[in-house]
């Protein structure tokens, strides 16, 4: 078993955070893990991607074009930006929440309406897409990665237990942070149906 994970966003929405709960929920199931990360300006609004990959043997953190299982986009463009990982066995799933970077506000760049970047990468795999920053916000605007991680883990998207993606938030998060986040994971969970 071998499984690739693309996390992608912008600076701020959590994605490196996420990338280090998933790959602790991994290796609690004792999986190899590999996490790699790009940074564009990581600080606020500058691309963030993560390539994570699990498996009984894993030797490299790099996620080739079209080899991603699963993509999961805090952020739509940066979905759209990132769909050479995809491919017919892929699914990503989707915050239909834009963040507005520096050259869209200025009108330096068309930022893509939301239905073409469903469409675009729905030619590509699945896509589950909808306002998951809308449901975060109820909780906590910072558990908005969590969420999405509830959701995919609800639809099966995701070869990990639930008790594993627990651990992997207490492994990760500081113990203040934990029950905000086991309530956006099973919000996930909720809005997938689970």
């Amino acid at each position: 078993m071998e499984f690739n994970l693309i996390i992608t966003g912008v600076g701020g929405q959590g994605g490196l955070t996420l990338s280090r709960i998933v790959g602790n929920a991994a290796m609690v199931e004792g999986y190899s893990v590999r996490i790699g990360e790009t940074l564009g300006m990581s600080q606020r609004y500058g691309s963030v991607l993560s390539y994570l990959r699990f498996g009984e043997e894993v030797y490299s953190p790099l996620i080739e074009e079209g080899e991603a299982d699963l993509m999961i986009a805090l952020e739509p463009a940066e979905a759209l930006r990132n769909a050479r990982f995809l491919s017919k066995r892929s699914v990503a799933v989707i915050n239909a929440y834009p963040i507005h970077t520096a050259t869209t506000l200025v009108g330096k760049e068309r930022y893509p309406a939301l239905e073409e970047i469903r469409e675009a990468i729905g030619k590509i795999c699945p896509v589950h897409m909808m306002n998951f920053q809308r449901e975060a916000d109820r909780i906590n605007p910072r558990t908005l990665g969590v969420l999405m991680l509830g959701y995919a883990y609800g639809r099966g998207l995701l070869p990990l237990k639930k008790e594993s993606l627990l651990e992997g938030i207490k492994l990760t998060l500081r113990e203040k942070f934990w029950e905000i986040n086991f309530k956006a994971l099973n919000r996930g969970m909720e809005l997938a149906g689970f």
